[in-house]
C-alpha cells in the first residue's frame, strides 16, 4: 500500500507483486500532515497490505527537499501506527506523470491525482524494491 503524503490530503494507492501493477484507491483528508488514523487503520485492514510505501519528494537534482521531513516524519508515525515495515520512494514528478495518465481528469472529485501519483509510488517500488529506503 502506497502514500502520496501531504499536508491537506495523502493519496492512497495498493498493488500487487504478481504484475509490478497499482491500482489508485482514494484521498484521505489530512490536517498538517496528520490523517485520520482510524481511516488508515480501516484501509490496512481491508487490504492486508506486507509493506508500506511512503512517497519521497526529492528535489530533483536528488537532494532533500524540506517537505522530506515532513513525509519521513509521516512514514516514522505510520510504522509506529500500524505496525508494518514502511520504505520510501523516491516521488519525483510523481504528480506530474500522474497528471499526464489523465484518469484522474474524468472525476477529480471521485480519482484525484494525489491517489494516481500514489499508484506510480507502489509500481515503481514494486518494480524494484531495493530502491526502497528506511524512513
Amino acid at each position: 500500500m502506497a502514500f502520496d503524503f501531504g499536508t491537506r490530503q495523502i493519496g492512497l494507492a495498493v498493488g500487487q507483486t504478481l504484475t509490478a501493477s497499482g491500482h489508485a484507491l482514494t484521498v484521505l483528508k489530512a490536517r498538517d500532515g496528520q490523517p485520520n488514523w482510524q481511516q488508515v487503520a480501516d484501509h490496512i485492514k481491508q487490504w492486508q497490505p506486507d509493506t508500506l510505501i511512503v512517497g519521497l519528494p526529492l528535489n530533483m537534482d536528488g537532494s532533500e527537499s524540506p517537505f522530506c521531513q515532513r513525509a519521513r516524519k509521516f512514514a516514522r508515525r505510520l510504522q509506529g501506527r500500524m505496525v508494518l515495515p514502511v520504505k520510501m520512494v523516491d516521488e519525483r514528478l510523481s504528480t506530474v506523470e500522474a497528471k499526464s495518465r489523465g484518469r484522474y481528469r474524468q472525476s477529480y472529485r471521485e480519482n484525484p491525482v494525489d491517489s494516481e501519483a500514489a499508484c506510480l509510488i507502489i509500481e515503481t517500488w514494486l518494480q524494484n524494491p531495493a530502491l526502497g529506503l528506511t524512513p
